[in-house]
């Protein structure tokens, strides 16, 4: 836990907001959103400690998916899929696809089914079993920086996807990153835009600040730093993800409406009134493909995705 700013390391900071779980209810414990007084970096504070911040993921945080549901997340996922099989090519090594917070392993799944291999990293042990059982991808509950089994130099790429926010210091993360890399391999993180055309309009009830997961909230500039530091080089930005940005808009706008939020807070309703919250709130994402898009293409997408490889 950090108290001071985790790009610049200056104490001082001005208030921003302040809110609570408004998301999932895990607390009604208020919160501060601050930016910093050198860099503007956004961030919680004071911090929770590891034992409060365990307390704010539910044990339903995340789901393997099944059904529908799973058939919309493996079209929305392509998105990704493409991105990282790009880096990929573009890098020329045939190491593995390391994913950190892997979750179900979808992701990875669908990356084998493009013919690389795959492993992935997950604190959730019923995640990796998931992964494992469900998706046969090699999966192990550990810490990318403590635990891991993964040797020095071996994947062609490593994937962080909405990760890296919810850590403290993500700097001993993307040196464990580094390490696991090959020489030409590549690091895709993405993360929530803080300087997102979303955040101006939705301001504290935008999902992507996620009080009280989110710990920090990256602009690319921040994130650009971040990586720098670490002994990166951005080789590629991408501000639209199919998968993220349209949903974002929808649950900013109509939180009761998201699907995740009715089955973390275990929402009592009928099978016809989940049908129609379903469908209304697919709806609402179809119609908020157009606003998402054309934000990205200003540069202000709700996420930022980012290509990068090791500086030489």
């Amino acid at each position: 836990m950090m108290d001071n700013c985790p790009i610049c390391e200056e104490s001082g900071y001005t208030r921003l907001f302040t809110s609570t779980d408004t998301l999932y209810g895990t607390t009604k414990k208020p919160f501060h959103v601050v930016t910093c007084a050198r860099c503007g970096l956004l961030r919680l504070h004071p911090q929770p400690s590891a034992e409060d911040l365990a307390q704010f993921y539910p044990a339903n945080y995340w789901f393997p998916g099944e059904g529908l549901a799973e058939k919309y997340r493996r079209v929305v996922l392509r998105d990704h899929v493409r991105f990282v099989a790009r880096a990929l090519a573009g890098c020329g090594e045939t190491g593995p696809v390391l994913d950190v917070g892997c979750g179900g392993g979808l992701f990875l799944s669908l990356m084998r089914e493009r013919g690389h291999r795959a492993v992935g990293l997950d604190f959730s042990p019923n995640a990796a079993r998931i992964a494992w059982k469900a998706k046969g991808v090699p999966a192990v509950c550990a810490s990318l920086c403590e635990g891991s089994p993964i040797r020095e130099g071996s994947c062609a790429a490593v994937t962080m996807f909405h990760v890296v926010e919810h850590l403290y210091d993500a700097r001993p993360y993307l040196d464990a990153a580094r390490e696991m890399l090959a020489p030409q391999g590549r690091l895709i993180v993405q993360v929530p835009n803080a300087d997102s055309w979303q955040f101006a309009l939705f301001g504290k009830n935008w999902n992507g600040i996620d009080i009280p997961r989110h710990l920090v909230n990256y602009r690319a500039r921040d994130l650009a730093v971040l990586l720098e530091r670490s002994g990166f080089e951005i080789v590629r930005r991408k501000h639209f993800s199919l998968r993220d940005n349209p949903a974002g808009f929808a649950t900013s706008a109509a939180p009761r409406l998201d699907p995740m939020r009715r089955r973390v807070r275990g929402v009592k309703e009928s099978w016809q009134k989940a049908v129609v919250k379903d469908g209304l709130y697919f709806g609402l994402v179809l119609a908020s493909l157009a606003p998402a898009a054309i934000e990205a293409l200003f540069g202000r997408g709700s996420t930022i995705m980012v290509e990068a490889r090791k500086k030489a």
